[in-house]
């Protein structure tokens, strides 16, 4: 949906002289589609949760492995009420569609929290269903800023 998004994110990433490859693929909806399509790992993947609490929004980045542990994210954000944005508000908020929201709210001007669990290289969709960036952690770190916290459960603790 957001070409626009991939084309900041690439800007930015060439602006911050970042090494970086991109991807064009079939569009992927959920990260073991993703994993699969890349041909990496699936725990490579970095996922963006867009979360709304109190009629703000903030941006959570987890390993692609993990699910969102939405009691940590309250404890975090110092609130009772913290849930996933919906579809209409992830679109409004950062002009891409669920599945496709990269790990740069800075982009949207909304705080981003970054998870122990994201890989040393990470891979992630941008701005478009069909088009993934893959670079170092410790380059998005320096460019994004991300406040560094513990919010993610593993995939078989919820079974």
């Amino acid at each position: 949906m957001s070409e626009k998004t991939f084309q900041q994110i690439v800007e930015l990433l060439d602006n911050n002289k970042t090494q970086y490859k991109t991807f064009e693929h079939a569009p992927v909806r959920t990260s073991e589609e993703a994993s699969k399509v890349r041909g990496v790992p699936l725990h490579s993947g970095a996922k963006a949760m867009i979360v709304r609490s109190e009629s703000k929004f903030y941006e959570f980045i987890l390993g692609a492995h993990k699910r969102l542990d939405l009691n940590a994210v309250k404890r975090i954000l110092n609130t009772r009420s913290a849930s996933l944005a919906s579809r209409d508000e992830v679109l409004e908020v950062t002009d891409c569609v669920p599945g496709s929201v990269p790990p740069f709210g800075n982009l949207w001007n909304i705080p981003v929290y970054a998870d122990n669990s994201l890989s040393e290289t990470i891979n992630f969709n941008a701005g478009l269903l069909e088009k993934s960036v893959q670079m170092f952690l410790k380059d998005w770190k320096r460019i994004v800023k991300p406040i560094e916290e513990s919010f993610s459960e593993s995939e078989t603790s919820l079974n």
